[in-house]
């Protein structure tokens, strides 16, 4: 009997052709919400073992619902949303799939490409107020060529201030470059001057001189404990009214309140979000507040920065291979078992 894998969301067809190949598969049906902590469990009490994404939950609960599940896939056990005690204590693997790890340098390229391809994106869109167009143009069908109602800031010649230079940052400024825009930044330690002048970047020293001068503030700093709510009240009073603030990194690293606060009274002029407060680890089901949800002037993204066939295929297909080699393991030991019987 083939062992039998629940998949917790819909993935690409690349990783579940490669898990048919060795076992019988099921995938949770919906898109439009994450996987309940009992549905989980409902699925581990039918199944072998569990693909998880990243910010799947792996509580007690689940292992308890049957101990005897061979293994979670994963990309990453993070501590703060998977239970590593339980699964120990439960003798249940977990195989890790590290696919970040895996990837040759230019795979790895690919998958910052897509997320800083989506900050820029949101930026195009808070910049020419394309979704407010295209509600304008369906609501109305008929227009007037060039309405007062849509007017926007553009991009030619404002500032962006990247807060963070990571590898996603690093991707962005070329792109915002190529826009024609002055991109300044701050990390803690300052690249040497001949980077900055290869990279076309301005450094900043004080963070609130960052915030003031943008036009558009991105948020691309590591989240770790110390950072969390990194922008708050003081420093959304700090940015241009007419500034944007845009969001690719972590919710946690915004006092989301104060921003959702910010863009109510007009202390900014609107917001891009790929991330939320309200996800995993603070909550197991994540959701967006419906104060963002009703606002014009923020464009919201569901945590999707990886969203290209090729970046999430690679990740997923890591996983895959992270259990397919679990059963074919599995079963190398059984059959000389069952010969020798």
């Amino acid at each position: 009997m083939s062992p039998k894998v629940f998949v917790c969301q819909p993935i690409p067809e690349v990783a579940l052709e490669r898990l048919r190949e060795h076992a019988d598969v099921e995938v949770f049906p919906w898109s439009h919400r994450a996987i309940s902590v009992a549905e989980l469990e409902s699925a581990a009490r039918r199944s072998d073992y569990i693909f998880c994404m990243h910010e799947t939950p792996v509580t007690a609960s689940i292992v308890a619902a049957n101990p005897s599940l061979k293994g979670f896939g994963l990309s990453r056990a993070h501590a703060e949303i998977v239970d590593i005690a339980a699964c120990e204590a439960a003798g249940i693997p977990l195989l890790e799939a590290n696919a970040f790890a895996q990837m040759s340098e230019a795979q790895r390229a690919l998958n910052g490409h897509a997320t800083s391809d989506l900050m820029v994106a949101l930026l195009l869109n808070l910049a020419y107020r394309v979704v407010e167009a295209d509600k304008y143009c369906r609501r109305l069908g008929w227009f007037q060529e060039m309405t007062m109602d849509l007017m926007g800031v553009g991009c030619t010649g404002k500032t962006v201030s990247l807060y963070g230079l990571g590898r996603v940052a690093r991707q962005a400024v070329r792109k915002l470059r190529a826009l024609d825009m002055t991109v300044l930044y701050t990390k803690r330690t300052r690249l040497p001057a001949e980077e900055e002048a290869e990279l076309g970047v301005e450094w900043v020293a004080d963070r609130d001189e960052l915030i003031s001068r943008g036009d558009f503030v991105c948020m691309l700093a590591n989240y770790e404990g110390a950072n969390t709510r990194l922008m708050g009240a003081r420093e959304f009073a700090l940015m241009k009214p007419t500034a944007y603030f845009i969001n690719v990194a972590r919710g946690r690293l915004v006092d989301e309140p104060a921003m959702i606060r910010a863009l109510q009274d007009g202390t900014i002029a609107g917001a891009g979000l790929d991330v939320y407060w309200n996800e995993p680890p603070v909550v197991v089901d994540p959701y967006i507040p419906e104060a963002l949800r009703k606002m014009d002037n923020v464009v919201l993204t569901p945590h999707n920065g990886g969203a290209t066939w090729d970046s999430r295929g690679r990740q997923t297909l890591a996983i895959a291979d992270a259990i397919v080699n679990d059963i074919v393991r599995r079963a190398a030991v059984a059959e000389p078992a069952a010969s020798s019987s």
